[in-house]
């Protein structure tokens, strides 16, 4: 990948976003970029193994799969370049990955190791701030999500319980859960959520199977639920 498209890729980034080409030269030269050209089907990182850089997939398709072994729940998401793989990982009290990440098409993945991160990147402020803003803007929204985690009607605490669960409303997702363990889960009744799952099915808003969900536009759902809202 030439040196001109990499820099367009980053920058599209928040990391790096406001980062002029004389910096990112100068990361170039000091930095260890790790580039790989990886075939669809590539594992990128493991679910619980430790956090050790950054991951940045500027090419092509990648799927988080975010297995919860206690609640008997996978949670599937499709990811599209340019994207960076949890950077709110890399430090803190467990800094691991928080799902297993898949090439779903050929991709261009850069990594970056932690110790350039401490001794290079953070040599500039405006990393320093986009990192704090992308940390803060994370904690805001699971904080004001929590808040709503069990309020509402069912079909609200259905979306609520995707959205603390999602990394981002864009792309596909599907969710492996049987009915009775997310009814638990959002202290419903199994009898409300196979309901109101099958009026979303009605509405072209996600498809079921067995132990399945799948949400092809999840801000298309998130929409529908609040335009229920205005006119109850």
């Amino acid at each position: 990948m030439e040196e001109n498209s990499m820099y367009n890729k980053l920058l599209l980034l928040p990391l790096f976003q406001g980062l002029c080409k004389e910096d990112f030269t100068a990361i170039l030269e000091k930095v260890k970029l790790h580039f790989q050209k990886l075939p669809a089907g590539s594992c990128i990182v493991r679910q619980n193994n430790a956090c050790e850089g950054l991951f940045f997939v500027l090419q092509g398709k990648i799927q988080s799969e975010s297995a919860d072994q206690t609640h008997n729940y996978t949670l599937y998401e499709t990811l599209e370049a340019p994207y960076v793989i949890e950077p709110y990982s890399l430090f803190g009290m467990y800094p691991q990955y928080n799902a297993s990440y898949h090439t779903l098409t050929p991709a261009n993945i850069i990594s970056i190791d932690k110790s350039y991160i401490l001794t290079e990147l953070n040599k500039y402020a405006i990393f320093q701030l986009n990192f704090m803003n992308l940390l803060s803007n994370r904690a805001q929204t699971i904080y004001r999500r929590l808040w709503n985690a069990h309020i509402g009607d069912t079909q609200s605490k259905i979306i609520n319980f995707l959205l603390l669960r999602c990394t981002t409303t864009n792309g596909f997702k599907r969710l492996h859960i049987r009915m009775e363990d997310l009814a638990d889960l959002i202290d419903d009744t199994r009898i409300n959520v196979s309901k109101i799952l099958n009026e979303l099915k009605q509405e072209g808003l996600v498809s079921l199977s067995r132990r399945e969900i799948e949400i092809p536009d999840m801000n298309a759902l998130i929409a529908y639920n609040q335009t229920n809202k205005r006119t109850k």
